[in-house]
């Protein structure tokens, strides 16, 4: 008895420490926030004081003011853990940025406040017991379901989607990028060029094959002298929808990405682009083609600018495309239930926008020790993301691939270390969603996931690349 009257004055400590902490924590962290930062709008108002009532920074912003009970013995190792558990997996600071100036909320964020909306889980039951005037009410529900319809209408909409699927966290293709037709035509032949290696042995292509998914199908490439590269060759295809390049975001654009390989020692090792460019130069025509479109010549900088824009070309869109615009002929009933799941089980609170995925970073085993599991000695590949950012938060964390063509693009993950595309399903459903799957999901899962497979229409013919084929075959979809 004296045990059960201890835990429960304790509880009710710790309850009055919890509304007297959530008090304190607008009083002071709301109040220097954005007290002189105006919401961009009535309803970002609204969405920002549900954030606000129930704490949500408390565990998921860089910028939160612990109050003073977290100090606590006890209490101070709890608050620790779920503030390192709520900054590792998702981060609210651009959801704040936007509401107060505007700017697109990324989009995997609101597929997960979408999810947290619906299922109503956020705050996590234990904060409630201690925290209990925090919780999501249907008006709160309705509120946050709103503005990420109106926030996915206004910034990720794609022109001629159906509208059962405006408010879809995923998109079809768009038809085209903008370009500029004589870039792509010099990126084009460049990609293809094997004098970007230093023994002119390496291409882009060479680990990027347009033939086979925009990848080389091996667990880690082959670079210069048969060096293997740390990680999986990622899609080239539908690169250029992606937020930032590489498995761990170290390039921002696509002509950041272009830059890395050339003078990678372990890919293409060229020692400079002075080297590369004196050997593109002693090829007269090439280089006078060259100059053409980029007077000031050829350089390190226009010959990634020529690359990347050639990389905008490299969109594969395909039947699921096509359904999302309304042809309702373009899936099966098993393809169309595997996205209706895609969506319910989770997989869509990260695979978001029109390349299921390339929009943000996320933990590699959310729910399970993916790394144990695997067995395999750690590498400094696994660091992931803290590798870019030296942030102890960030590891083991990588950006989520585009699943477009995901069945031609075998081994899976950073590390290559799974082969079969439905045990690949089974894993990303354990270890990041934390959901044991029976067959039968995966059997329609892996149907929609192969109608992901597109068609690529060349925008322009390489011709003067050495080893340039003669046109880049469309991609086939698997029987």
């Amino acid at each position: 008895m004296k045990k059960f009257l201890v835990g429960a004055a304790a509880l009710l400590a710790a309850g009055y420490l919890g509304l007297t902490g959530i008090a304190w924590y607008h009083d002071t962290l709301y109040t220097e926030s954005t007290a002189d930062q105006p919401a961009a709008s009535p309803a970002a108002a609204q969405v920002r004081n549900i954030l606000d009532r129930n704490a949500c920074y408390y565990c998921h912003s860089t910028k939160a003011v612990l109050p003073a009970y977290a100090s606590l013995p006890g209490i101070q190792q709890l608050s620790r853990y779920d503030i390192e558990t709520g900054q590792r997996y998702f981060r609210l600071d651009a959801v704040f940025n936007a509401l107060h100036n505007g700017s697109p909320p990324p989009q995997a964020d609101l597929a997960k406040l979408e999810r947290v909306a619906t299922n109503d889980t956020m705050p996590p039951m234990r904060f409630r017991m201690v925290h209990w005037r925090t919780g999501l009410n249907p008006n709160d529900q309705q509120t946050l379901l709103t503005w990420i319809s109106h926030e996915r209408k206004r910034w990720y909409v794609t022109p001629g989607v159906a509208a059962a699927f405006e408010n879809d966290p995923v998109q079809p293709l768009p038809h085209a990028l903008p370009t500029d037709p004589r870039k792509v035509a010099l990126g084009a032949q460049l990609f293809h060029d094997p004098r970007l290696s230093v023994d002119n042995t390496i291409s882009c292509a060479s680990c990027h094959s347009l033939a086979t998914g925009g990848v080389d199908n091996r667990k880690r490439s082959l670079g210069v002298g048969g060096q293997l590269g740390g990680v999986n060759a990622p899609t080239v295809f539908n690169a250029a929808l992606n937020h930032t390049q590489f498995w761990d975001g170290r390039a921002a654009t696509l002509q950041d990405q272009a830059g890395g390989p050339p003078l990678n020692p372990v890919e293409m090792a060229s020692t400079s682009w002075d080297q590369i460019v004196g050997k593109l130069n002693a090829d007269a025509p090439f280089a006078h083609a060259f100059v053409q479109v980029y007077p000031d010549g050829l350089s390190g900088a226009n010959i990634t600018n020529a690359i990347a824009e050639y990389e905008k070309t490299l969109l594969t869109p395909g039947r699921f495309d096509a359904w999302l615009r309304g042809n309702t002929e373009a899936l099966s009933g098993e393809e169309v239930r595997g996205y209706n799941l895609f969506k319910s089980v989770g997989c869509a609170s990260c695979h978001v926008g029109a390349n299921l995925g390339g929009q943000s970073f996320e933990r590699m085993g959310r729910a399970g020790d993916y790394f144990a599991a695997r067995g395999d000695a750690l590498t400094e590949a696994d660091n992931g993301r803290a590798n870019v950012t030296h942030d102890p938060l960030d590891r083991q964390s990588f950006k989520v691939p585009g699943l477009r063509n995901v069945a031609l693009t075998a081994p899976y993950f950073h590390d290559g270390s799974v082969t079969d595309l439905r045990e690949a399903v089974r894993k990303m459903a354990r270890y990041q969603l934390g959901v044991t799957l029976s067959e039968v999901d995966v059997d329609a899962l892996t149907a929609f996931l192969k109608s992901l497979n597109g068609t690529y229409t060349p925008a322009t013919t390489p011709t003067s690349a050495p080893t340039a084929p003669a046109s880049s075959p469309a991609l086939a979809a698997p029987p």
